[in-house]
């Protein structure tokens, strides 16, 4: 029965086909707790056993040393606009080893964990051109892939160099044709024997979007190989594989610039018959065709660290700016955090900032402790870097017109104008949430959808068995739960925790059934037809990716000890994302397009959902105290901005919102003296400065209380004012003659 089963499965093709690059893809990296929530009966209680640690003594001492000294050398404005990095900032970065924080001690590197890669990389990332040369050495490219696949002779050449900035790396993946179907790369090296008998690769390629490539002096090429004389022992087209290109090789074009949208060094890499020895492929000549896996491995842990770094900087950014702003700034006599509209927002970059974080620090934990969980990281990739974008934008509406206008006093629009980069690079989230996630979710995290796949492929037919009776049985007992876990709302599933978070845990069990439930539908009624299902892979896509926000907000309060000023935040962040995974279900209901079954979804099964709903989102009432978390000085908003750098109140910018909002604090009590004697007709002014000289006058505040009020007014109007340039200085680039047009060119000139 199974065989013939197995041979109508296979040549109906009713299961995802998977192509080579696919399996690479798949077969990259670990399975972690992603694989919980496709289960359909999460363990949470091994769950929250995973670390959550802090950095280590060294670690933070870097933060708070070399990186705190950077940003004081560092002029952002300047840098921002004429995008050089000055000879003392290179030097200074060298000399404290920021371009060895991922290389092992043993070859002169810091050895840093991959969380406190990730701090340091969340610290710098307001630094514009300054936090790229940061993120690219320690990240994906020449360091990282040479630790793991290097040969010995190629650690031993390159990783101090590398560690002490004497190589400065850039990796040459994307072009014209080949972005986030990076497999599709034309960029071509033939195998020859030269003259002397030694075996070489003739390169030839266009690479585009290669970040340091203007200053970089050693190139990571991806290319396929074509060995016609199969010289390499590996086949006539071995594959993809990675090639170490040095600066003044004949026939590399390096030093031209794109234009990002924020200032960084960024450019093409043009390869005209680049010649080099068969030992420059990262592995030796023997690792020749292995890129692909390489890359893939590599990425499967790696997309966690640096571009959420840079999201969550953002969230950070936007929490520690905003609430402080919306106590400085008053309109109709009273601070705009206290209007229910502007203290919505605030609220939700409070929770927002608090949620992202935990992920960020779940993950990269998960990461040091050996996992590489290539669908987790795609989450956090896609996620961080959004939100980072809608936090900024909410924290610009808060801020109105203070938020668009440029100069070394806006806070956030640097973060605005960057953050569509991190969306877009290393796979741009789009794809990655309508292909990524659940598209290798679904086959790579399901307990039996691999397991079937790789019997019918290789017509095992014992194991096919095994897998769909086990898969048949999983599917039953989820849609056993799905039912039981609604009738209950979660109840009947068990929380590892007691106390007021217990009940999201209830939740969420419940709502990992239903996901696993609707997951085995999908497969089996939408079947192969979900690679071209982008719409609905991507609501299965949140649903998931909030399940893992929610889990990792509760992750954090348990390590942070249950802090009870921080419950509201946590309650907000939950029903938020318990209300993205509703929305989630309701388009998988409204859009599961099969017979039968998609009418029962769409219309009773709709209508059911909507009557019990997971959550209807953070409740009006809520806000207040979530908002208030960033809105007061203190330990909370503290441990939500956790991770910045905060300069001197002597600074412009951040600096000084920061003296205004310390001092209006400070002087509160008295002002509301004040406030209380107008309310009671002992002053009879409402004029601030006449009020506050009765006051003073009729002994309602002292004369220190008085001082106070009138530091902080000055603050305030200090730190609402914008900046304001010269005709000269606004007119900086007026052009002196020429013709505009050969201002810019064309990759084909």
């Amino acid at each position: 029965m199974f065989a013939k089963l197995l041979k109508t499965i296979k040549d109906a093709r009713l299961l995802p086909q998977i192509s080579d690059t696919e399996r690479a893809a798949l077969e990259a990296g670990s399975v972690w707790v992603d694989g919980e929530f496709f289960s359909g009966n999460p363990d949470f209680t091994s769950m929250l056993a995973e670390a959550y640690p802090k950095l280590s003594a060294e670690e933070q001492a870097f933060l708070d040393g070399p990186v705190e000294e950077l940003w004081r050398m560092v002029d952002t404005w300047k840098t921002q606009e004429t995008r050089e990095v000055p000879p003392e900032v290179w030097q200074f970065m060298r000399d404290k080893g920021f371009f060895g924080l991922i290389v092992p001690r043993e070859y002169g590197g810091f050895g840093m964990s991959t969380l406190g890669r990730a701090a340091v990389m969340m610290k710098t990332s307001g630094l514009g051109a300054v936090g790229s040369m940061v993120v690219i050495p320690n990240t994906l490219g020449a360091a990282e892939l040479l630790m793991e696949y290097g040969t010995e002779a190629q650690k031993d050449e390159y990783l101090p160099k590398l560690a002490k900035g004497e190589y400065v790396p850039c990796f040459g993946l994307t072009e014209p044709t080949a972005g986030s179907d990076a497999a599709s790369i034309k960029a071509e090296g033939v195998v020859f024997k030269d003259d002397d008998g030694e075996i070489k690769i003739r390169l030839n390629f266009a690479k585009r979007y290669i970040t340091l490539a203007p200053v970089a002096n050693l190139v990571s090429v991806a290319a396929g190989i074509a060995d016609p004389d199969n010289l390499l022992g590996k086949g006539e087209y071995p594959g993809i594989s990675v090639l170490l290109v040095h600066k003044g090789t004949p026939g590399l074009e390096l030093g031209d610039h794109h234009l990002p949208i924020s200032a960084f060094d960024n450019g093409p890499i043009i390869g005209k018959d680049v010649v080099v020895s068969a030992e420059n492929v990262i592995g030796g000549p023997g690792n020749v065709g292995e890129g692909w896996r390489m890359l893939m491995e590599q990425l499967s842990g790696g997309r966690a660290v640096s571009l959420p770094a840079g999201g969550i900087a953002s969230c950070k950014l936007a929490a520690a700016a905003t609430g402080p702003y919306s106590m400085v700034r008053q309109q109709f006599n009273i601070p705009i955090g206290y209007m229910e509209g502007p203290e919505a927002k605030i609220a939700k970059i409070a929770a927002m900032a608090y949620a992202m974080e935990s992920s960020r620090v779940y993950v990269c934990a998960g990461v040091d402790n050996g996992h590489q969980p290539p669908v987790t990281s795609a989450i956090l990739k896609q996620h961080t870097t959004e939100m980072g974008q809608r936090l900024v934008i909410d924290g610009l509406d808060v801020m109105a017109g203070a938020g668009v206008m440029q100069g070394p006093n806006n806070i956030l629009g640097g973060a605005y104008i960057g953050a569509p980069v991190g969306v877009t690079v290393e796979g741009a989230n789009i794809l990655t949430r309508t292909l990524i996630i659940f598209g290798q979710g679904a086959v790579r995290c399901h307990p039996y959808a691999l397991k079937t796949l790789r019997s019918l492929e290789d017509e095992d037919v014992p194991a096919f068995k095994s897998a769909v009776l086990g898969w048949m049985g999983s599917f039953m007992m989820n849609g056993l739960r799905t039912m039981v876990r609604g009738l209950t709302r979660g109840w009947s599933f068990r929380s590892p925790v007691k106390g007021p978070t217990a009940r999201y845990y209830r939740k969420l069990g419940w709502a990992s059934a239903r996901f696993a439930f609707l997951t085995d539908l999908a497969l089996f009624l939408v079947g192969a037809k979900l690679k071209q299902k982008g719409k609905l892979s991507g609501r299965f896509a949140d649903a998931l990716s909030w399940q893992l926000f929610a889990f990792t907000t509760l992750r954090r309060f348990e390590a942070e000890g249950r802090q009870a000023e921080d419950l509201p935040v946590v309650q907000w962040a939950l029903e938020y994302s318990l209300k993205q995974i509703q929305d989630a279900f309701e388009g998988i209901y409204a859009n599961f397009d099969a017979p039968v079954v998609g009418w029962l979804l769409r219309y009773p099964g709709r209508l059911l959902l909507r009557a019990n709903p997971l959550s209807t989102g953070p409740s009006d009432k809520l806000d207040r105290p979530v908002a208030n978390a960033i809105q007061v000085p203190g330990a909370q908003y503290d441990r939500i901005v956790d991770g910045l750098y905060m300069p001197d109140e002597d600074q412009p910018g951040m600096g000084r919102l920061i003296k205004a909002w310390r001092l209006i604090s400070e002087a509160r009590p008295a002002q509301g003296k004040i406030m209380k004697a107008i309310k009671q007709g002992q002053i009879t002014t409402r004029d601030p400065a006449a009020a506050l000289a009765e006051a003073l006058d009729k002994g309602v505040v002292t004369a220190a209380e008085a001082e106070t009020i009138r530091n902080a007014e000055a603050a305030r109007m200090a730190a609402i004012q914008v900046d304001v340039f010269s005709e000269d200085e606004y007119y900086r680039n007026r052009q002196s003659g020429g013709d505009a047009v050969t201002m810019a060119r064309a990759a084909n000139g």
